[in-house]
């Protein structure tokens, strides 16, 4: 007899708690005895999220890995209310003592004084201009942000320094801060990567459920476009056997839509990521389960995950090979195929400090 499961979360990706791997216990409900209580799975069924406070004293981030083209980031959030299932960053809440399931897109860290920290890091003597990336884990624009305004904070301090700065986001919520990135760009401070994982609605809204559906991250690229915003599409993360043949439509919707360049991500499924998404993955698509994981083993050198430098963000072997030979044919036949304009870092000033204090050199 198959296990019972309790109808899914509503408006959740991931419907299950992994293990957290630095735990020694784990909490797993049982509902067997009660099936057919449906006060208590209607409760299940609504998870709210709930917003904790961040006390961090640190704010722009450093990595050395070589296939990330940036080595500073900042994340006003920790975990991320978008509920992607397949979001490489949901292993990160383990360290927090949390699961990297539900609890990533229900239990939400808000940096509330990242602004203030910016100002101060971006005010000490050695600093050095050079690339910050806003959203290196989680989405800066996520719903949260309509709240606490954090990531609107940080560009306000970027503009005041003359900080050059690359967004990524997959919600139309950037385009309420055009007031702030329409000097930015002009001042060639500024690059905008909105992330289109595909272009059908329905799949969209189970993959990735709190994000802007597909129509409105298009339009979000023609409006970024029309204010003299540069602006690249990323198709990420690829899906092999289930997003892969969207390639070619996704760069042809891009380019209309005004986008200056494009790139793509294969799927990684690092950690905890793996069950949360192959959960998901048998719960909604059965019948293309098998295809699907066989075809990510196929670009993963048999395993559902390589986390090896050089391969891990492009995947390896025929198939992984033929998703670039199409995606370079369409970037280039569409004119996708170069960079953004370059970012210029001699603009750099020094920010007021927080204090109010200013720098005497």
């Amino acid at each position: 007899m198959p296990e019972y499961r309790p109808p899914p979360a509503k408006r959740r990706g991931a419907q299950i708690e992994p293990p957290n791997r630095f735990e020694a216990t784990h909490h797993e409900p049982d509902f067997e005895h009660r099936e057919f209580d449906e006060d208590l799975h209607d409760d299940q069924r609504v998870v709210e999220t709930e917003f904790i406070p961040d006390h961090t004293q640190g704010l722009i981030a450093e990595n050395n890995s070589p296939d990330i083209p940036f080595r500073f980031s900042i994340n006003p959030y920790r975990g991320c209310e978008h509920g992607c299932v397949y979001c490489y960053a949901r292993p990160t809440h383990e360290y927090l003592g949390m699961n990297a399931g539900i609890d990533f897109e229900t239990k939400v860290m808000v940096k509330l004084s990242a602004p203030q920290l910016l100002r101060d890091e971006l005010n000490r003597p050695s600093w050095r201009p050079q690339l910050i990336s806003l959203s290196g884990v989680t989405d800066c624009y996520q719903p949260a942000e309509r709240r606490f305004r954090l990531t609107r904070g940080c560009l306000e301090v970027l503009l005041e320094a003359r900080q050059p700065v690359t967004i990524v986001t997959k919600n139309s919520l950037v385009l309420r801060d055009l007031d702030l990135l329409r000097p930015m760009a002009a001042a060639r401070l500024v690059h905008v990567a909105v992330s289109i994982t595909t272009l059908d609605r329905e799949l969209a809204r189970t993959m990735e459920p709190r994000t802007s559906a597909p129509q409105e991250r298009l339009r979000t690229v023609r409006e970024l476009n029309a204010a003299a915003v540069p602006v690249a599409v990323m198709v990420a993360p690829v899906v092999p056997g289930l997003t892969d043949d969207e390639m070619p439509a996704i760069l042809h919707a891009a380019q209309e839509a005004g986008a200056a360049s494009a790139g793509y991500i294969m799927l990684r499924l690092p950690l905890a990521v793996e069950p949360v998404f192959r959960d998901w993955l048998g719960q909604n698509y059965p019948l293309k389960k098998d295809r699907v994981e066989s075809r990510v083993r196929a670009v993963r050198d048999g395993r559902l995950n390589d986390g090896k430098f050089g391969s891990r963000m492009r995947g390896a072997g025929f198939l992984a090979d033929e998703i670039e030979k199409v995606f370079d044919l369409f970037t280039k036949k569409l004119g996708l195929d170069g960079d953004l304009p370059p970012l210029d870092y001699s603009q750099f000033r020094p920010p007021r400090s927080a204090a109010g204090q200013l720098r005497l050199f």
